[in-house]
């Protein structure tokens, strides 16, 4: 029997994002966790999984949760793909600030055509990673990868260069940028408080002291990257 695979419509496509994100180091996620990612209520999440579900999107596991088929996987990066270019065009062609671009590539992501996305691309030099570090889905589904380490476990006194943060939330990107701690910013752990205390660090010829649940999501790793 042929399923009825849903049109990948901007919820749709939401939808799969926030399951490719919950999911993406492994498991599967919770109806609660992918209503709480997308400001929905779990009956809501229910029914839209279910669709999903019977267009071969997504399997779900009793007591377990949801996790993309390979078709979902591959539908989930395509949105990943646009949005990380769009942000990226963003800040290198129209100049806007990394904290500003991630409201509008959620806007813009599920407009732009593959057509158009793949030309804007190109006029970027086929970039590998986006502003804040996140790898870029190719057109083919692959995902760029990058060794890092947490600024937290970085060795002291080794120089070493931020390659990735893992938030969105401009008042945080805001405050790491007061910092200089953006994506290619080279710095040295020098000190390092007990019991989850903050993290010293010399950038830009200065010394920084960054919390501890900050410097946790400030990835750090060699400098050579094809597209700095």
């Amino acid at each position: 029997m042929a399923r009825d695979v849903p049109e990948l419509t901007p919820s749709v496509e939401d939808y799969l994002k926030a399951v490719w994100s919950a999911t993406q180091h492994g498991g599967a996620a919770a109806t609660s966790a992918i209503a709480v990612r997308l400001g929905v209520s779990p009956p809501s999440v229910s029914g839209m999984i279910r669709r999903l579900s019977d267009g071969g999107l997504v399997e779900r596991t009793p007591y377990r949760g949801v996790a993309l088929t390979d078709e979902g996987r591959r539908a989930a990066l395509r949105t990943i793909r646009r949005h990380r270019v769009i942000e990226t065009f963003l800040v290198r062609v129209l100049g806007l600030e990394w904290d500003e671009v991630h409201v509008e590539a959620e806007r813009l992501e599920h407009a732009v055509s593959d057509r158009v996305l793949e030309r804007m691309a190109g006029a970027l030099g086929d970039p590998e990673f986006d502003p804040h570090g996140d790898p870029i889905p190719t057109p083919d589904g692959r995902l760029p990868e990058a060794r890092v380490t947490a600024l937290t476990d970085v060795a002291h006194g080794r120089p070493t260069t931020v390659r990735r943060v893992l938030t969105s939330e401009p008042e945080r990107l805001r405050y790491l940028s007061s910092l200089g701690l953006v994506p290619g910013a080279e710095v040295t752990v020098v000190d390092r408080e007990p019991f989850q205390g903050p993290v010293r660090v010399r950038v830009g010829g200065g010394l920084r002291s960054v919390g501890e649940p900050l410097a946790a999501i400030v990835l750090c790793g060699p400098a050579e990257r094809s597209d700095d």
